[in-house]
Formats: structure tokens, sequence, C-alpha cells
């Protein structure tokens, strides 16, 4: 199971830049397809609204990927009920 923890967590950490890269690649070409300059306003409000959001799971996602290879989720400690 840990072998599949750390996997994961190389899958992760790939997945994080490519996601942004992904995003990033989009709201330029839709930014790009707006005929009129209220149509561009518009499209590049809303991709920056998108890539606000998702920048920081990416980030997030990155950052856990890591912590899976590293092998800190090797070993869950139980909780005693008092």
């Amino acid at each position: 199971m840990n072998t599949v923890k750390k996997f994961l967590g190389l899958a992760w950490m790939v997945l994080g830049p490519i996601a942004m890269v992904f995003l990033f690649i989009q709201a330029v070409d839709k930014v790009g397809l707006a005929h009129s300059d209220i149509e561009r306003t518009n499209t590049i409000l809303q991709w920056g609204i998108i890539l606000f959001i998702f920048f920081p799971i990416s980030l997030g996602l990155m950052i856990f990927g890591f912590y899976a290879w590293k092998g800190e989720y090797e070993t869950v400690e139980s909780s005693e009920k008092i």
C-alpha cells in the first residue's frame, strides 16, 4: 500500500503543474476567440477568477503529492476514544 501512496504522490506532483499549464493555455485560447472589447474583458475576468481559484488548489495538490512521495503518510496514528 505504501508503494501505491508513493506512486500516487508522484502522479499528483506531476498533475499539479500540468493542470495549471492546461488551464493557462485554455484561458489564452478563449480570450483570443472573443470578438468585441466587452466580450474580451468579460472573458479575461472570468478566466482570471478561474486561474486565481485553481492555482492554490494545484499548489496544494503538489504539496500533498510531495508529502506522499516522501513517505509522510505511511503510518496512520489511531486515536483512542476517551
